[in-house]
This record gives structure tokens, sequence and C-alpha cells, in this order.
């Protein structure tokens, strides 16, 4: 399988800095191929075309990425605390990933729907994660037994993208896992199970 060779993994490190650096429409195949030290064509065994590096990038981040936070969270006892470890993962992922961060937060923001289509299917597995997360909260009478799952994903997931984007905007001046606390706790009122 191709992305179990080495120069797979290669090819796609470079292409996050290169990305990164140049953004994504100056980031030529040569540039990453150069970056990477292959050669251009080798590039081809590998992927059809920039986009599809693009993509794989975030599928090959994405993934293992998820992977730890399903790993992690097995650890945990309860929903909330499953709930600040995802949060400080994502925020840890990227804080020692600066180039990752700018591509996932500003170069994946293509207008292109096609690209934007793929990456969302990235994410499904994400959501799931988060989804799981509620569930077992409200399960727990932690959180509200009457949230709407689709809200409460967007929120979660759109809180945590929406912090790492300003981070990144602001050109990474403080520190991103500051905020870990902070947002875990707003999130937990929010969802907080009421008591009358």
């Amino acid at each position: 399988m191709k992305k179990n060779k080495p120069k797979y993994k290669q090819i796609i490190d470079a292409a996050v800095e290169v990305i990164a650096e140049n953004g994504y429409h100056a980031s030529q195949v040569s540039k990453i191929a150069r970056k990477a030290g292959v050669a251009d064509g080798t590039i081809y065994l590998y992927f059809k075309n920039k986009e599809d590096i693009l993509v794989s990038l975030f599928e090959q981040k994405m993934g293992q990425f998820i992977e730890k936070i399903e790993e992690e969270i097995k650890t945990k006892s309860n929903a909330k605390e499953k709930l600040l470890s995802l949060i400080e993962m994502h925020y840890q992922q990227l804080a020692h990933n600066h180039h990752l961060a700018i591509v996932t937060q500003l170069e994946l923001r293509q207008s292109n729907k096609e690209l934007r289509l793929k990456i969302n299917d990235v994410l499904k597995r994400y959501m799931l994660v988060i989804d799981h997360i509620v569930e077992e909260g409200m399960e727990e009478k932690h959180f509200d037994q009457n949230l709407d799952m689709r809200l409460v994903r967007q929120l979660v997931f759109g809180t945590l993208d929406e912090t790492v984007t300003n981070w990144v905007m602001n050109d990474q001046k403080y520190d991103l896992m500051k905020q870990s606390k902070g947002v875990h706790q707003l999130l937990i009122n929010g969802l907080a199970q009421k008591t009358n």
C-alpha cells in the first residue's frame, strides 16, 4: 500500500511545509518534490495532482489525530473528562506543528466545492467522536437531555476550529493550550443538565 511507503510520508510532510510557507496556489508540485528530496515524477506515483496531495495530507494527519483522540478518551471515566481531552489534543496537535495549523486553518479553506466535500468526508469520523462524548454526557445526566446533536457537534467543532484559526491569524503569538480549560468550561456550561 502506497501510504506505508516512506516516500509517501516524506512527500506529505514536505507538502505541509511548502503549502504553509507559499500558500496552496503558489505551491507547485516541483517545489513539494524539491522539499521532499524526490524527483517531480515520483510524486505522481503516489498522487494524481496537487489537490490530491492536499486531500491526502488532511486524511493522513487527521486520521492519525482521530486515532490518538479515540485512544486517549478511552482512558477517561466520564464525558466531561473526555471533552477536555478532545479540546486539549485538538489544540496540542496544531500548537506543536505551526505549518500544519496554517494548512488546516487557512489553506484547506479553498473555494473548490469538490475539495470541501472530500475534507468533510474525512471530518465525519471526528464528528462521530464528538457525538459519542455528548451522548455519553446525556446518559450520565451531566448534559441536557434535549440537546440537538447536530447543533452541539457544530458548536463544539466550530468553537475549536475558530479559536485555532484566530490563533493562526494572530501569528500564533499566544499560548493556544492555555485556552483549553476556559473553552471546556464554556462548553460544559452550555451543555449542562438544567436543574430546576
